[in-house]
């Protein structure tokens, strides 16, 4: 054991060693479920590194809280020690660690994890002056108890700006016959904000039932009807007010500063895929292959699509390739066993063709070609797959101040297959 605390004197040092033998030193380490039930103890732990971070408790806890706790330590000592650091690191800063450990948890209940938080009053040694401590004392101990714990008072900036990233992943898997088997997106909004003082903000995107609210009371026209997206579920920051939220459908908070993960959301339904492949695959014989890709992208003429890469299979008895391209540059690479078609601008409304001849390899074994589907992976930027976007963004302050804001779409490939 490098380093441990004891919150409560239901788990004896005894106990807590018998981790080391029955898991550590096992033959089965790494392979072993990250829960044991050990002498009537329940140890949940994680690794980093050379390093395994436990808790043993004897109460029946929530493992997900648990692990959620020890995910968080691991993430306030990278912000401590470094991204890498090791057993060597831990010993030379066990002073800090103990700290870190009585400010994070009491009586075997997580407190604040906030790392800004633990920042100012954790710091790695760092004397301050005398009035400056007394001075922050009373911010302190509001910012502890307080609600607002992510976010410090007294920020001052020359320019007020927010920049918002709404990023989406399509997951795509369309059968042979062109029928979509699986479709969804996944999107995240990122926020950036250099605000000062303490404001408050409230934030809209499409969202279907939070604009049927606001057509209730006759404030959408009927193309904002019919740009309405169902957002199948959502996940926010804990600056997010919940209450608020369950209640009106509105994102109302106090947001952290700097950069930070306001949302996640899932999109099931009326998703606009970027791009349509068309493949073909004729065999003649057991040498020769004949394969064409129609692609077309599918958003509009004024966007485009970066870094686009295709891959489609062949056989891996594959001894030769004749390729045509209609855009970009395709290479048969053997060591994905596939044809590659690499396009770094694909325009929106544009449709090229590739076509290849094969030649394959005689083999003793008969066994048939199982046809991987073929994938796609692309950016394209200020386009929503989903059709999600940001309606407003409102920041209120009682001092007043103009907001400058940015807004920027990205869609990119997730899962985005096509079989052939």
């Amino acid at each position: 054991v490098v380093i441990s605390r004891f919150y409560r004197d239901d788990v004896s040092r005894a106990t807590a060693d018998a981790f080391g033998k029955n898991v550590i030193a096992s033959k089965e380490a790494g392979t072993l479920p990250p829960v044991q039930i050990i002498d009537g103890a329940s140890f949940l732990y994680c690794r980093h590194l050379n390093l395994y971070f436990v808790a043993v408790t004897r109460a029946n806890v929530n493992p997900a809280l648990v692990f959620e706790f020890l995910f968080q330590w691991i993430r306030i000592l990278k912000s401590y020690l470094g991204e890498g650091f090791l057993e060597e690191n831990v010993r030379n800063s066990m002073t800090l660690i103990y700290e870190l450990m009585d400010e994070t948890m009491d009586f075997g209940y997580p407190q604040n994890c906030a790392i800004d938080l633990l920042r100012l009053y954790i710091n790695l040694g760092t004397v301050k002056s005398k009035d400056a401590g007394e001075k922050d004392a009373g911010q302190l101990t509001s910012q502890i108890t307080g609600i607002v714990d992510w976010r410090r008072e007294g920020l001052r900036f020359r320019k007020n700006e927010v920049y918002i990233d709404v990023n989406e992943s399509v997951n795509l898997l369309m059968g042979t016959n062109g029928n979509v088997l699986r479709n969804e997106c996944s999107g995240q909004v990122i926020m950036k904000t250099q605000l000062s003082g303490m404001p408050e903000c409230k934030f809209a995107l499409n969202d279907k039932l939070n604009m049927e609210k606001e057509s209730a009371g006759g404030k959408q026209s009927a193309e904002d009807k019919r740009r309405a997206v169902e957002i199948d579920d959502c996940t926010f920051h804990r600056c997010v007010r919940l209450g608020k939220f369950d209640s009106d459908r509105t994102i109302t908070f106090v947001p952290p500063d700097g950069e930070f993960e306001l949302m996640r959301y899932r999109v099931t339904g009326n998703i606009t895929l970027p791009f349509r492949l068309v493949p073909a695959v004729q065999e003649s014989g057991k040498t020769k292959l004949t394969v064409t890709l129609k692609g077309t992208a599918a958003f509009g003429a004024t966007k485009f699509a970066s870094n686009v890469v295709i891959k489609f299979p062949v056989p891996p008895n594959t001894a030769k390739t004749t390729i045509k391209v209609g855009a970009g540059r395709a290479k048969f690479e053997p060591e994905q066993k596939a044809i590659v078609w690499r396009v770094k601008r694909w325009t929106g409304g544009s449709e090229f063709m590739l076509s290849a001849e094969v030649d394959l390899m005689a083999t003793t074994k008969n066994k048939a070609w199982s046809r991987p589907p073929i994938s796609v992976d692309f950016n394209v930027s200020m386009f929503t797959a989903s059709g999600v976007y940001v309606r407003y963004l409102r920041v209120y302050d009682k001092s007043g101040y103009h907001t400058h804001r940015w807004v920027r779409y990205v869609t990119r490939a997730g899962e985005y297959q096509v079989r052939i």
